[in-house]
C-alpha cells in the first residue's frame, strides 16, 4: 500500500476513526437467520403434525416426537445461524492494516451479534410457543392435581342432575330423611345417593354416620338386605369410590411430574441448541470474513498494485 505525503498509511487513519462494528451487515445477517428460522420452524410443525395420529398405535410415539423435535431445533439453529453469520461476515467492511487476530475476533463478534439479533426477533415471533412450554410445567401441578377429584365429583353430580343451580341439594335432601324412607323412583334415589357421595368425596372423604345410616336404609329397602349387610355394602362401595378418587389424584400428580420434567428437559435442550447456533454463527462469520477479504490483483503498465474489494 502506498504511503501518503505525511508518511502515514491512509488505512491506519481510517481504521482508527471508524467503528469496528458493521451494523448493516449484522442486521442483514440477522434478518436472513430469523426468516430462515421461521421457515424451518413452520416446516417442523407441519412434519410433526403429519406424524401424529389420534388413533392408538398409529403415528410416532411421544418420546420419538420429543427427540425429533430436539434434533430439528438443533438443525434449524445450525442452518439458520450459520447462514446469518456468513452473511454478516461477508457483508462487513474491510478493515485495513489490521492484525489477523483482531480481524478474526471482529468477524466472530459480528456473527455472534447477528445471532443475538436473530434470536431476539425469532423469540418475539414465537413467544407464545415458548411461554406455553415453560408455564406448562410450572402450572401443571396446581391445575391438574387440584382439579382431579373435582372433575370426577362434578361429572357424577352432573349425571345425577346436581348442577350449580342445585348445589345445596344435599342439604335439601337431608330435610326429608326418614327412618323409613318412602319408595321413590330409581332416578330420585340415585340422585340423592350421588349427592351424598359427591359432597363427601369433595370434602374430607369421610362418610358421616347419619349419611351412612341413611344410605344403608335405602339399600336395605331396595335389595331386601339386613341393615347390617346394607351398611357393609355401603362401606365397600364408598371405599371403592374413595379409592377411585385417590387413584385419579395420584395419576394427576404423576402426569404433573412428567409435564414438569418434560418442560425442564425441553428448556435445557433449547439452551443447548441456542449455544450451538451461537457457535455456528460465529464460525460462519469468520469464514465469510475471509472470503470478504480476498484480494484482486490488477495489472497496469507502470506497476502492479493490489486493489482491495470494497
Amino acid at each position: 500500500m502506498n504511503r501518503s505525503s505525511d508518511g502515514f498509511y491512509p488505512g491506519a487513519d481510517e481504521s482508527s476513526t471508524l467503528s469496528g462494528v458493521s451494523w448493516g451487515a449484522i442486521f442483514a445477517g440477522a434478518a436472513a437467520a430469523a426468516a430462515l428460522s421461521l421457515i424451518l420452524v413452520l416446516l417442523g410443525f407441519g412434519l410433526g403434525f403429519s406424524a401424529v395420529s389420534p388413533w392408538a398405535n398409529h403415528g410416532v410415539s411421544a418420546k420419538g416426537l420429543g427427540i425429533s423435535t430436539i434434533v430439528w431445533l438443533a438443525f434449524t439453529q445450525i442452518v439458520a445461524s450459520g447462514l446469518g453469520g456468513y452473511i454478516a461476515g461477508r457483508l462487513r467492511v474491510k478493515w485495513a492494516n489490521m492484525h489477523g487476530d483482531e480481524v478474526y475476533f471482529r468477524d466472530t463478534a459480528h456473527g455472534f451479534l447477528a445471532w443475538c439479533v436473530a434470536t431476539l426477533v425469532t423469540a418475539t415471533l414465537v413467544v407464545g410457543s415458548v411461554s406455553s412450554i415453560v408455564s406448562g410445567g410450572v402450572q401443571a401441578g396446581a391445575s391438574v392435581v387440584g382439579g382431579a377429584a373435582s372433575t370426577l365429583t362434578q361429572a357424577a353430580g352432573t349425571a345425577a342432575g346436581n348442577t350449580d343451580s342445585d348445589q345445596y341439594g344435599y342439604f335439601v335432601d337431608s330435610l326429608f330423611r326418614d327412618d323409613h324412607p318412602a319408595a321413590v323412583s330409581d332416578d330420585a334415589v340415585r340422585g340423592s345417593v350421588t349427592r351424598i357421595f359427591v359432597r363427601t368425596l369433595s370434602n374430607d372423604g369421610q362418610l358421616a354416620a347419619e349419611d351412612r345410616t341413611y344410605l344403608a336404609l335405602l339399600v336395605a329397602q331396595r335389595t331386601n338386605l339386613t341393615q347390617a349387610d346394607a351398611e357393609r355394602r355401603v362401606d365397600e362401595v364408598f371405599a371403592k369410590a374413595h379409592k377411585a378418587v385417590e387413584d385419579a389424584k395420584l395419576a394427576a400428580k404423576q402426569a404433573a411430574d412428567t409435564a414438569a420434567k418434560v418442560a425442564a428437559m425441553t428448556a435445557l435442550w433449547m439452551f443447548v441448541a441456542l449455544l450451538i447456533g451461537a457457535f455456528f454463527a460465529s464460525f460462519a462469520a469468520t469464514f465469510g470474513g475471509r472470503r470478504r477479504d480476498a484480494v484482486v490483483y490488477v495489472e497496469s503498465d507502470a506497476y502492479v498494485t493490489t486493489a482491495p474489494i470494497r
